[in-house]
């Protein structure tokens, strides 16, 4: 709740391919903090950790997730989606 008694709209934050919510949260806050302080940002990490190499290495320390994973799309899809839920 923010300081006036009103509950702050929540939003789940989901991070891009071979990413993290660490890495999200880390991009988010550079926003001004007026508009951080009426938010309730909730970031996490996807299920599945990442089989391949990510494209922030070396921006970004590890580690990192995916959604899916390509060889595995069906399977890996459901599961993230239950996982979310």
């Amino acid at each position: 709740m923010g300081s006036d008694g009103v509950r702050k709209p929540r939003f789940l934050c989901l991070h891009g391919f071979r990413t993290s919510g660490e890495i999200l949260k880390t991009q988010l806050h550079k926003w001004p903090q007026s508009v951080l302080d009426n938010l309730d940002l909730v970031f996490v990490d996807a299920p599945s950790p990442c089989l391949g190499k990510s494209d922030v290495e070396g921006i970004f320390d590890p580690p990192y997730y995916e959604w899916f994973q390509f060889n595995k799309v069906l399977f890996s899809f459901n599961f993230s989606f239950f996982f979310l839920i």
